[in-house]
């Protein structure tokens, strides 16, 4: 399983940006895909994760700012990120859980700043 994340930049806070984590391989129906974050010096948070089936979970701090989505027929998950702060600034992860097994994307930067 490959992953595969885009979609980050530079942005000014107050901003939008849109990841997308498309996903190839031997994918299985039953899944769960997540973004992550981390920060130089800090450890990798869960920001937000969906099923295959919709349930999403976010971390409190994204709430109302970020939504997770994903089209499993083209096993690709996205994140878009609004009214975003200078606090989002990280290196944005994508993870993929099937099974036992978890497969992680490279990750692509994400810098919040004026």
């Amino acid at each position: 399983v490959q992953l595969q994340a885009c979609g980050g930049g530079l942005v000014q806070p107050g901003g939008s940006l849109r990841l997308s984590c498309a996903a190839s391989g031997s994918i299985f129906g039953i899944n769960t895909m997540g973004w992550y974050r981390q920060a130089p010096g800090k450890q990798r948070d869960l920001v937000a994760s969906i099923t295959s089936g919709g349930s999403t979970r976010y971390a409190d701090s994204v709430k109302g700012r970020f939504t997770v989505s994903r089209d499993n027929a083209k096993n690709t998950m996205y994140l878009q990120m609004n009214s975003l702060e200078p606090g989002d600034t990280a290196v944005y992860y994508c993870k993929l859980t099937q099974y036992a097994w978890n497969y992680w994307g490279q990750g692509t930067q994400v810098t919040v700043s004026s």
